[in-house]
């Protein structure tokens, strides 16, 4: 026997967890396009929008702008004052797998060599129920780094659309089902998960072709369209970079945390005025390098989940799948 829950039910519980005062995040609308957001009223949910959101819930976890801490002077004294701890609970509701998914590999990055409690403290109050996709578009490529529509890395409930009004609930945590508690029914109703886009190119292959061929000339090519913006880095579920800088006055101000990219020119820009990284093309290079070969030969994992928003979101639409499909045409 399976758990269902009705869309009216679902959305019910969405609205009583708002009104609650609870923090909710899930796909609204913003013009003809949809973004995570925290949610103020229920009815502004999209709980299945045809494709990905143009944001990942990755910066409800590790957000674009976090204080680390605050300081200030008392006559000649400086004040030291720690950055709040992080005590809201909240739900995303309607995260597709591609971006549950980045969790587990973000995991890797913050408790890795130094334990970053600004993320785990975030992670540990947050529930993610995913949403398995029903299509998707041309720029999808989850079955290429190993994934698929109904993945459950990184969600704690999933749901699965049955077609009639209703979908079929799926809890793998203790937090998951503290959410669906009380509000399922018992069915023999069993979804059938898509199978997901075609595997457009073969990852081991990339992998092996990027480790013996780092100067391929593939990278000066397809730059040539980059404009270095950083769209790609910002809606990637798995990029991670970020500075660390005072913000203020000499008396009083911040320690913060703020998002970056290797996509900036002033990215590895050195205090001698070196740029290892002068040009686009190297800048590319570094990207698809991390992702496919460097990231996996430390954690042995992917940094990478095809969500596809990288090129869905790139003005010059190059985003990673196009290079990679070079790049697996040219090791074959």
């Amino acid at each position: 026997m399976s758990q269902i829950i009705s869309r009216k039910t679902l959305l019910k519980l969405i609205g009583s967890m708002v009104a609650a005062g609870k923090t909710v995040i899930g796909p609204a609308a913003a013009g003809e396009r949809y973004f995570f957001q925290v949610l103020k009223k229920a009815d502004s949910v999209v709980i299945d929008p045809a494709i990905m959101p143009a944001n990942s819930i990755k910066e409800f976890l590790f957000p674009r702008h976090e204080t680390l801490c605050r300081y200030h002077y008392e006559g000649k004294k400086l004040i030291l004052l720690d950055a709040e701890p992080f005590t809201t609970e909240q739900v995303i509701f309607g995260a597709r797998a591609c971006d549950a998914a980045s969790l587990p590999i973000l995991d890797k990055v913050f408790s890795w060599d130094f334990q970053d409690r600004f993320y785990q403290e975030r992670r540990a109050k947050t529930t993610v129920v995913t949403l398995v996709c029903r299509g998707g578009d041309k720029n999808c490529f989850c079955t290429s780094v190993g994934l698929a529509p109904d993945s459950p890395d990184g969600s704690d409930a999933m749901l699965l659309d049955l077609g009639d009004g209703s979908f079929e609930v799926r809890c793998f945590t203790d937090k998951g089902r503290v959410i669906f508690d009380g509000n399922t029914a018992a069915s023999d109703k069993v979804a059938v998960p898509p199978k997901g886009p075609e595997i457009r190119f073969d990852v081991k292959r990339v992998e092996k072709y990027l480790a013996d061929h780092f100067d391929d000339p593939v990278y000066a090519e397809t730059s040539l369209r980059c404009v270095g913006c950083g769209a790609c880095t910002y809606v990637c579920p798995t990029c991670h970079c970020f500075d660390i800088v005072d913000e203020g006055g000499p008396m009083k101000g911040e320690r913060v945390k703020n998002w970056d990219t290797c996509q900036f020119a002033m990215f590895s820009h050195h205090a001698s005025g070196h740029n290892p990284r002068s040009n686009q093309a190297v800048r590319q290079r570094n990207r698809v390098q991390h992702k496919f070969c460097i990231y996996p030969g430390k954690f042995g994992v992917i940094l990478c989940t095809g969500c596809g928003n990288c090129t869905r979101e790139c003005s010059a639409t190059l985003g990673i799948w196009p290079l990679l499909e070079l790049i697996d045409e040219k090791a074959k």
